[in-house]
């Protein structure tokens, strides 16, 4: 009995000594993930199976959707110098000032508005491109005007999983404007029971908060009790809807104005299951979020292992997830970030698509926001100084997937292997 007690004793020291490293090597912000192949404990290897090669047909996907939406929406979209689908004839700038602004309309760039982000201190200036100038080639000119001003064009992101517009517009609503740990950055919500009567929604587009069928599901994968359980069941979301009715609904300028207002709500963990590319508010917007405390959790998409890195989920310190099969394999059509935090289950997932609708959906999108509800089950309240245990908590949650302790494909591994209908 002595040797067993000693034994225990010395487990639980070394186990103290290993949280004590994890926590070390977390700097904030912005947010750094402990390496677990030094601090965790070794798992056995579940041989995971490598990704299908089936990066042609999802590039072509991806090319046809940027395509179609540029060709259905001449009037609102435009490629910019790199073929990413952008808000036509705008230019989104920070760093902006009086005199830079009338130097830039001396050259024919227009101020349309200017808007302050309270919630992250922000401002934000919009110009009109000159008539007859290419949106690449007017980014290129105005940046050369302002070199001291971060200027982007303001692309548009994509759910990274099956959605759509709901064809009534009715709203899941709350009974209380009380506090809500949790965020969801996405379309609006519909009354679904599982979420019926927890849920503030906010429009950050035209026509919007307006029901959709992506924003549904992961906000039943949040917040979900009853006929589908989230993973953090029976808390209140704070929902913005940025696309609403608004083919370029879904921009970077849209995504920034609602960070702004998770972060005033007091929001300690949000969902962003939304794709696209590096653009330099958005970047801003999520960096200046973190140095708030909230901790950021993304999608990595559906566009293969080949397509460029996902944004917002490759930015430093975002929690990027991926998806699993049943078996626990990543999913083929997985995307990629500039690195990989966890996995979570991708594939038939249980999920809220309507009023009164439920379907088993696929996608990396279903994956995020299981990881978001336990990460803020441990991190309800933003608080820079409470970030390193609550990670470091969720590290030690994971099932080791793949090789053995952290890995580009399932980062430290999976969480709530049993949610999702499971």
């Amino acid at each position: 009995m002595r040797v067993l007690i000693t034994l225990v004793l010395t487990i639980s020291l070394v186990s103290t000594a290993m949280a004590t490293r994890l926590f070390a090597q977390i700097a904030l912000p912005p947010v750094q993930l402990p390496d677990a192949s030094r601090t965790l404990p070794s798992l056995p290897n579940l041989g995971a199976e490598p990704v299908i090669a089936v990066g042609d047909t999802l590039a072509k996907v991806r090319l046809d959707r940027i395509t179609t939406l540029l060709r259905d929406n001449r009037d609102r979209i435009e490629p910019d110098r790199e073929g990413q689908p952008a808000v036509r004839g705008i230019l989104v700038a920070t760093g902006v000032g009086d005199a830079m602004v009338a130097r830039a309309a001396k050259e024919g760039f227009r101020l349309i508005d200017r808007d302050h982000i309270e919630g992250l201190d922000l401002d934000i200036v919009r110009f009109a491109v000159p008539e007859g100038r290419s949106l690449g080639r007017a980014q290129k000119q105005l940046a050369k005007l302002l070199p001291d001003a971060e200027i982007d064009a303001d692309h548009i992101y994509f759910a990274s999983g099956p959605g759509g517009a709901l064809p009534a517009p009715a709203l899941a609503t709350t009974a209380s404007s009380g506090r809500a740990s949790l965020g969801l950055i996405d379309g609006g919500v519909a009354p679904h029971p599982s979420v019926a009567g927890r849920v503030e929604q906010r429009g950050f587009a035209a026509g919007a908060p307006y029901a959709s069928r992506h924003g549904t599901a992961l906000a039943s994968l949040l917040i979900g009790s009853g006929p589908v359980r989230g993973s953090a069941p029976g808390q209140n979301l704070l929902a913005a809807d940025v696309y609403g009715s608004d083919p370029a609904g879904g921009n970077a300028s849209a995504i920034a104005r609602a960070l702004g207002w998770l972060v005033q709500r007091g929001v300690a963990v949000i969902t962003i299951s939304l794709v696209g590319p590096d653009n330099k508010l958005l970047a801003t917007a999520i960096t200046r979020a973190q140095q708030r405390g909230m901790l950021i959790v993304a999608a990595v998409g559906n566009d293969g292992p080949a397509a460029p890195p996902a944004y917002p989920a490759s930015y430093k310190g975002v929690f990027a997830v991926t998806g699993v099969d049943g078996k626990n394999r990543v999913l083929p059509e997985a995307g990629r970030a500039l690195h990989t935090d966890f996995a979570a289950p991708g594939d038939a997932v249980l999920a809220a698509t309507g009023a009164n609708t439920t379907n088993r959906l696929r996608g990396t999108s279903f994956a995020a926001p299981l990881v978001a509800g336990r990460l803020a089950l441990r991190y309800p309240t933003p608080a820079i100084d409470r970030i390193s245990p609550a990670v470091s908590a969720l590290v030690f949650e994971a099932r080791d997937l793949g090789k053995t302790g952290r890995d580009k494909t399932y980062g430290h591994g999976l969480i709530c292997g049993d949610c999702g209908g499971r």
